[in-house]
């Protein structure tokens, strides 16, 4: 072998990098450092068996007295309500502030770093602590559920909206501003049309999480479906909350279907490019190119 097919093969050959293999070693540590750490392991799902065994062996049949599932009704009606005012509430909050964020509104300074620090202090929240200042201070009830999941909610929907609103078509933005168009009419007119499906399709992901939400926050008292479970397992009711769980899926799956049917009403599921022009700005973009 020739001098340069040997500098070849050396210079076809991957480099060692011990900081590859470095980082590698400390990833696989930290997850078997948790591992350990947490007790996670067939082990404690042995020591365990006995008392799942007897809480599944408890839930069937589960118990579809005419009173419990009135009762039940009840709280899957009011745990729809929660979701949905803390939905509307929520999106008042959180897509104002996600259109403050977005890079390519090009918001004032102060305006986006202020947007982005409510944002994260909101999410940064977990809706069960949210849930246990509210009820603290307006009292058990619903209310205090729809103001702590809005609140989370908010925060959450400030951010992935802002990325999705990043993630438009540059070039009907640019032809906005080059047009003379200012920063509200730019992210009025070129920016949150391209992104209103998928924002669309995120709020309404937004309902089912709220959904999940409010069955959580029930165990401390903030109405719906969760405040019936905590009171089901607190006193042994294994048949009255499989009852329950199964309510729980029930609503889930159905808003989910209707989260389905509303987003392709919306244009969320369409199947249009998502970098694909308003209709809006085609005019303006053909004039721009002429």
């Amino acid at each position: 072998m020739t001098t340069d097919e040997q500098a070849l093969v050396r210079y076809a050959r991957p480099p060692w990098r011990p900081l590859r293999w470095i980082l590698a070693v400390m990833v696989v540590s930290a997850v078997l450092w948790s591992f350990a750490g947490t007790g996670v392991g067939p082990a404690s799902l042995i020591a365990g068996r006995a008392g799942a065994a007897q809480m599944i062996a408890g839930l069937f049949p589960p118990d579809l007295d005419a009173e419990l599932l009135g009762r039940v009704a009840t709280a899957m009606v009011e745990t729809l309500q929660i979701s949905v005012a803390a939905l509307v509430l929520g999106s008042v909050i959180g897509l104002p502030l996600a259109v403050a964020m977005a890079g390519n509104v090009q918001a004032p300074r102060w305006l986006a770093a202020a947007a982005r620090g409510i944002a994260t202090m909101l999410r940064s929240v977990h809706e069960l602590l949210w849930a246990l200042l509210f009820v603290a201070a307006v009292g058990l009830g619903p209310a205090a559920g729809v103001y702590a999941i809005a609140l989370h909610s908010a925060g959450v929907m400030a951010k992935l909206c802002s990325e999705q609103l990043e993630a438009v078509d540059p070039a009907p933005v640019e032809a906005m501003r080059l047009t003379g168009g200012s920063r509200l009419t730019t992210a009025l007119l070129a920016v949150i049309p391209q992104g209103r499906a998928h924002l669309a399709s995120q709020v309404l992901y937004q309902w089912e999480c709220n959904i999940r939400s409010s069955v959580v926050i029930g165990f401390v008292g903030a109405g719906g479906i969760g405040q019936a479970l905590g009171v089901a397992l607190h006193l042994f009711r294994y048949q009255e909350l499989a009852t329950l769980v199964a309510s729980v899926v029930i609503l889930v799956i159905g808003v989910d279907r209707m989260s389905k049917v509303l987003r392709s009403r919306l244009g969320a599921a369409s199947g249009r490019a998502a970098g694909s022009t308003p209709r809006p700005l085609r005019s303006l973009l053909g004039r721009s190119v002429r």
